[in-house]
């Protein structure tokens, strides 16, 4: 099965070990009426022993080469395959009555979009299980005041439980990675739910921009990095210090000001 090239274009790093294929699959735990997705099936090391245990696979592959040995190994009534970019697939069109679950082998060179296109189907989603960068994977679960925590922590925590799961080595690819990966369990929480106690942004676009500006120059205090929107003046009535910085807040707290500037605008008859 190896005589495929990896293409560089694609990220392609295929994953060989068969006790990290196992962790994984266990860790899905897919069941009878599941409605399974997987990104990147590449040479089928997960599509086959997930093939196991659901009835019917879906899967996500943009490398024309790779869909012809999906075919010609798995039957089209087994494994359905997508043709085309993960970055521009509508996964909300395959939630049926059960659970909707999405596990893949992220390629490195998409791994932050394809997770904020993702962000987009939660409401949808059961659960997801990646395999990602390690640095990623930190970022993404980081504490606020550590050095991982960032744009990437803070647009993603709001909307998901996550859990690093455990690390693969470099040794578990081929070709192999100059770096660590690790897998993440990421469970969309219940926004509308959380909606009500006044935890989620209310304008998530809003939410968007501030994240951003905050995460845009982290060296720089607060009332610098968010003049545009009232700085000084809006961190304190909100009980944060204008010196702070992006990283000493929590996501509660960007929330907040999120809402702050929301409910002013909505005042002042903005839409």
């Amino acid at each position: 099965m190896m005589d495929h090239i990896p293409r560089r274009r694609f990220g392609q790093n295929f994953l060989v070990s068969p006790g990290v294929i196992r962790k994984i699959v266990d860790a899905v735990a897919p069941r009878a009426g599941d409605t399974v997705v997987e990104i990147g099936p590449g040479l089928g090391a997960l599509t086959e022993p997930l093939l196991e245990r659901v009835e019917q696979l879906h899967v996500v592959e943009i490398d024309r080469d790779l869909i012809a040995r999906l075919r010609q190994r798995f039957p089209p009534e087994r494994l359905v395959i997508h043709e085309g970019d993960a970055l521009a697939f509508d996964f909300g069109a395959l939630k049926g009555a059960g659970p909707l679950k999405i596990v893949g082998n992220l390629p490195y060179n998409i791994s932050s979009p394809l997770l904020f296109h993702l962000a987009d189907y939660g409401d949808r989603v059961a659960e997801m299980h990646f395999m990602l960068q390690k640095e990623v994977v930190d970022r993404m679960v980081a504490a606020p005041a550590t050095a991982d925590y960032g744009r990437l922590s803070v647009m993603l925590q709001y909307r998901y439980y996550m859990e690093r799961l455990f690390i693969v080595p470099p040794g578990s690819f081929n070709p192999a990675p100059k770096v660590d990966s690790a897998v993440v369990r990421m469970i969309p929480l219940d926004l509308k739910k959380l909606g009500a106690d006044g935890t989620v942004p209310r304008d998530a676009a809003l939410f968007a921009r501030l994240v951003a500006a905050a995460f845009g120059q982290r060296r720089k205090m607060l009332r610098n990095t968010l003049k545009e929107f009232g700085g000084e003046t809006l961190l304190a009535a909100q009980g944060l210090a204008p010196t702070a910085r992006a990283e000493e807040l929590a996501v509660a707290d960007f929330v907040r000001l999120a809402n702050a500037l929301d409910a002013a605008a909505k005042q002042n008859g903005m839409p």
